[in-house]
Formats: C-alpha cells, sequence, structure tokens
C-alpha cells in the first residue's frame, strides 16, 4: 500500500472506529438531557477532529521541521486512544453479534413468536433489574477502552523513568578468589533520542553510582538513530565512572540502520560519532575486542562484540571468533553482546567456556506484568530469552529490561533497570 492511499484509508478507519465507540456513549447517555447529549457529542466528536488534524499536519509537516520527541509525543496523543478504542470496539461487536443472530432466528418464527424474541434482546441481566445486556455491555465497553488508555498515559508520565535495581548473584565455578564479591552494574538500551526529562535521567545513573560497583557494563543502543541524539546527555552518562572502568558495545540502533542516510559514508560517519561519543564519555567501547582484568592478582577476561542477531531481518555485525582470541587461557570469560539471539546461536553451541553473557535490545516490550517471579510480556512471542536471568549448564545469559524507551515513550509493568550483579565462587 502506497503512502498516498495509506493517507486516505488510515482516518476512515479511525472514523469508523469512533463512529462504533459513539454508539455506546449514546446508549449510555440517552437518558440525559437533551443539553447534556449535545454537550456530550460535541466533545467527542471535537476530540475526532483534534486527532484527524493533527494526524493530517504529522503527514504534511516536513520530517525536519519538529524534533523527534515532539513528533513521537504527537504519534503516541493520536495512538493511544485509538488503541483503547479498540477494545472497547471488541466489547461492543458482542452485543451486536448477539443482536444479528437473534434477528436471524426471528425470521423463521411466526409474528408472535418473533415479538417474543425481540423482547429477549431487551432482557435484565440475571443479577439486576435495572441494567439491560445491552446498556452492561455498552458500560464494560467504555471501561474496557478507558483501562488501557489510563495505563498507557500513567506509562508516560511514571513509568518511563521509574529505574529500579535488580539484584543477582553470579556463582562461578572457576571464579578466581580475588574477583569473589566483585560487584558489576548494568545498563543497557539508553535510547537518548527518546529522553524528555533529563532529571529524571539524572536521577537513575545517581542510583547506579550509589551502589557503587566495581565495573560497569553498557550493552548497546546509544541513541535511536543519528548520533547527535547523545550529545545532550553526555554530561550526564560521564558521570558513570566504576574502579575497573566502563566497558560498552554496539546495539543494533547505533548503526543507524532504520533511517536514510545521503551516503554510504554519511551512514559510516555516524557510527564513527556514536563511538566518539562513547569514548567522550570515557566508556572503554568493545569493537570486536577483549580486555583482561585483574585484580588481587588474578585475571578473567571480557569480551566484547559488535551487535551480532540472529533473528528476522537482524543485524550481524560481529565476530566472536576474532574477540574471543586470545582469551583461551583465562578461568572465567564475561561477554557483552546485545541481542540474546545470540546466545543459542553461537555461544552455547560454540563457546562453552564463556560464563556469562550479558545483553539487552528486547526492552520487555516495554509492557507486561511482573509479580514475584511470575512474568509475562508480548516479548516472549519474538525472543526465546527476553528479561532476567537464563541458564544452560553452567552458562548463563542475563537479559536487561533497558535503561531507556523507543516508540512508546514509557513504560507499563515493565520498568526500567539497572542491574547489580555479584560474582561468588559457585
Amino acid at each position: 500500500m502506497n503512502r498516498t492511499a495509506l493517507f486516505f484509508i488510515l482516518p476512515a478507519i479511525l472514523l469508523l472506529i469512533d463512529w462504533y465507540v459513539f454508539q455506546a456513549v449514546k446508549t449510555l447517555s440517552r437518558s440525559a438531557s437533551e443539553s447534556t447529549q449535545r454537550i456530550i457529542a460535541i466533545a467527542f466528536w471535537g476530540f475526532t477532529a483534534l486527532s484527524l488534524l493533527l494526524y493530517i499536519i504529522m503527514q504534511l509537516l516536513p520530517p525536519d521541521s519538529i524534533s523527534r520527541n515532539t513528533r513521537t509525543f504527537l504519534w503516541a496523543a493520536i495512538a493511544i486512544p485509538y488503541f483503547s478504542k479498540i477494545f472497547a470496539v471488541l466489547i461492543i461487536l458482542i452485543d451486536d453479534i448477539g443482536r444479528f443472530f437473534r434477528w436471524i432466528v426471528s425470521l423463521f418464527y411466526k409474528p408472535e413468536v418473533r415479538e417474543a424474541v425481540e423482547d429477549s434482546t431487551r432482557q435484565t441481566m440475571p443479577s439486576t433489574d435495572t441494567i439491560t445486556r445491552s446498556d452492561f455491555l455498552m458500560k464494560t465497553a467504555l471501561v474496557v477502552g478507558t483501562v488501557p488508555l489510563v495505563g498507557f498515559t500513567w506509562g508516560i508520565l511514571s513509568g518511563a523513568h521509574d529505574y529500579r535495581i535488580r539484584r543477582i548473584k553470579l556463582p562461578l565455578k572457576n571464579l578466581p578468589s580475588g574477583f569473589h564479591g566483585m560487584t558489576i552494574a548494568q545498563i543497557s538500551d539508553i535510547h537518548s533520542g527518546s529522553f524528555f526529562n533529563k532529571t529524571a535521567v539524572k536521577g537513575g545513573v545517581e542510583m547506579l553510582l550509589g551502589q557503587k560497583p566495581d565495573l560497569v557494563f553498557f550493552t548497546g543502543d546509544l541513541v535511536n538513530s543519528h548520533a547527535e541524539e547523545v550529545n545532550s546527555y553526555i554530561d550526564v552518562f560521564d558521570k558513570v565512572k566504576a574502579p575497573l572502568g566502563v566497558y560498552s558495545t554496539l546495539g543494533n540502533h547505533d548503526y543507524g540502520k532504520y533511517v536514510q542516510w545521503p551516503s554510504a559514508q554519511a551512514e559510516r560517519q555516524n557510527v564513527m560519532n556514536v563511538v566518539a561519543a562513547h569514548k567522550q564519555m570515557g566508556w572503554n567501547i568493545m569493537m570486536d575486542q577483549n580486555k583482561i582484568l585483574e585484580q588481587n592478582g588474578d585475571k578473567i577476561a571480557l569480551i566484547g562484540v559488535q551487535n551480532l542477531g540472529f533473528g528476522p531481518a537482524a543485524l550481524r555485525a560481529g565476530d566472536l571468533a576474532k574477540a574471543y582470541k586470545g582469551t583461551e587461557e583465562y578461568p572465567v570469560k564475561l561477554l557483552l553482546s546485545h541481542d540474546p539471539t545470540h546466545w543459542d546461536a553461537e555461544v552455547n553451541k560454540k563457546y562453552k567456556d564463556i560464563d556469562v553473557q550479558f545483553s539487552g535490545h528486547t526492552h520487555g516490550a516495554q509492557f507486561g506484568v511482573e509479580i514475584g517471579d511470575a512474568k509475562w510480556s508480548p516479548a516472549q512471542y519474538f525472543y526465546k530469552q527476553w528479561a532476567g536471568l537464563y541458564q544452560e549448564g553452567d552458562q548463563r545469559l542475563y537479559v536487561n529490561r533497558g535503561y531507556g524507551y523507543i516508540g512508546y515513550p514509557g513504560r507499563v509493568g515493565i520498568l526500567p533497570e539497572i542491574t547489580i550483579f555479584e560474582l561468588v565462587k559457585a
């Protein structure tokens, strides 16, 4: 479908959704005065007109005429209400489908029986004498539509920067005694181009520093696409320091593959600028490299690869064989690799002596439910490992839920994460 066709078809679909939802609004407001009903109708269709006008303006504006954050929020202002209305439409359909089948049945009966069948469409619910089945479903539809509207709005206002500290013990059987008790902080998926509250972002960094980790890992996606997105946050993230250093790697978004560039050289330069931003912040970026860490006379290997994804249309830029070379003799190997699909595709098949892979990428879909050890998110239908700690034999994978967000400028249920690991001798 070309863009011109979509320009006309999408507003028609949105109007149809609003017309359908308005049937519920009209049904439930019929007992109100005529002036009240008129005010409700004007408010409802006024919001529709505003949404459609905003959609048209967004389509006609040149891409660089407003900031990326402003554009994201305007799209959210359109998408979230209509996404919520779809839930209401599904409930209203239940009533309409019931009416349709009762009407079909009534066609095969005599008039007096048909009247009885039609009367059944107006019968009350078994538990009450004051509300019809149709009214009950209409009220249910509006409630069901309101819940996601409130939830996703709250996810922007509160969830986007509601940073949580997660503490994980990593028992490693070959861990040298010099590293026993060492703490590592991990953050991932900053997506600086999406931030809208610098004060809150600073608060998350202060939370991390308050944990006083010995070492910090950042596992990719510093930006959404453009290197300049991080410029106004360099003075925030350059505060992230640790006695043994900060080590980082690139994620799929850092390569700028999701936007069009005027030339291949401009695209390459953008990646170089992202790498330069890591260095400017004092982070040791690992581009298919390794680093030998020493503590109290003992040594372990840290390996960092560029993005290696193995899902549909995933970006593969790294070289684990190159990064691994020279680490063979060390008793413990820690791997920074942005995409968790790398673990099943290569790490636990060919590199059995890599003890832990630290990843991010999934964001936990920025939406889900976590109660104790129980968790659910749409991310699980796309990724086998999508949040938390996974183990196969003596090897472990940790998938960080991410520090930032992209697309939807918030989080519901799956909150931004700062992970604190403690290495212990198994």
